[in-house]
């Protein structure tokens, strides 16, 4: 704590009211330095000396196929309208075998509910079970519509 005299020559000593910041100042700059050095480190992980193979095939993203479910119940693939009896052996053409494919529900929201589980209900039941229910964040018009991916399976009683 800091004291200051209040008369020149006068003995008396009284504490002042300010706030030293010089400590507050000292500490923070060497934890914004230790952030700034340690932050880096974090981010790259280990550094790894990879083996180089000669036949190796860089992994082509697969965008996810959509099945929409009309107002009226009717059922797309794609832009390719499709019946219900017809999905299974539709999907299981596009997904050419690869069944880690992301099949996306996007489903209107005045659809019976009733619709959906029957359509997500027969994925399952014939082993297509990586599906994603299409949303739209907030309800705001125009928006990039968002996709929750989870295995899904029979449900529990």
């Amino acid at each position: 704590m800091a004291f200051a005299a209040s008369k020149p020559g006068a003995g008396l000593h009284r504490p002042l009211a300010d706030i030293n910041v010089t400590p507050l100042v000292d500490v923070m700059l060497v934890l914004l330095i230790v952030f700034m050095v340690t932050a880096p480190m974090m981010t790259t992980g280990l550094k790894v000396n990879l083996p180089q193979a000669r036949a190796a095939q860089p992994l082509k993203p697969r965008a996810p196929i959509v099945v929409s479910v009309t107002a009226d119940g009717k059922l797309a693939l794609g832009a390719d309208e499709i019946d219900l009896e017809g999905v299974v052996p539709a999907l299981r053409d596009r997904m050419e075998g690869d069944m880690t494919r992301v099949i996306q529900i996007r489903a209107d929201k005045s659809v019976n509910y009733g619709a959906v589980i029957e359509l997500v209900d027969r994925l399952v039941s014939n082993g297509i079970t990586r599906l994603a229910l299409v949303s739209d964040p907030k309800g705001r018009k125009g928006a990039t519509p968002l996709a929750r991916t989870a295995p899904v399976g029979p449900a529990s009683p």
